[in-house]
């Protein structure tokens, strides 16, 4: 929600190996981690399985092996983020995200954000590094990692269809 022109209300989320920053109307909730339904068919390790919330089976996501950040993830504290979908996609009005911790709300200012280049490649599934005050955070490309997720659900359609 804009609170004025330049600033919005933005949510940082500690994943293991980093944090990233969302706009806060993306997350729906914020839920205890549980351990997922495997899927049936074969996934990229960053396809975690599937959680129930609300009346859906969410695909639940690892942001930090998506992109390369840790190859194991920590489960002691770890929360969900459910994330509005951004696509209009009927199979994926959300998707769940790992995370470690509860999320932090915060005040994004135009002049507070400055995009970080340290010279590295951006991680698979980011769409930008940025300093917001002190803090590193990674802007993570949603409307990719909804594709990967389609992709990958796409499989189960075919694996069951066979």
């Amino acid at each position: 929600m804009i609170e004025t022109q330049n600033e919005l209300r933005g949510v940082t989320i500690n994943v293991t190996g980093g944090r990233l920053l969302l706009p806060n109307a993306n997350v729906a909730e914020i839920i205890t981690f549980a351990e997922p339904e495997p899927l049936p068919f074969l996934t990229p390790d960053w396809m975690l399985g599937r959680l129930r919330w609300r009346g859906w089976r969410l695909p639940l996501v690892s942001f930090s092996k998506l992109a390369g950040l840790a190859e194991r993830e920590g489960e002691l504290g770890a929360k969900v983020a459910v994330l509005r979908a951004l696509g209009q996609a009927p199979r994926l009005p959300y998707f769940a995200l790992l995370t470690q911790g509860f999320p932090r709300l915060t005040t994004v200012a135009a002049d507070a954000l400055i995009e970080y280049d340290d010279g590295q490649p951006l991680p698979n599934g980011a769409r930008m590094r940025v300093m917001l005050r002190d803090d590193q955070a990674l802007i993570p490309d949603l409307f990719a990692m909804e594709q990967s997720i389609l992709n990958v659900l796409a499989e189960e359609g075919a694996t069951s269809a066979a």
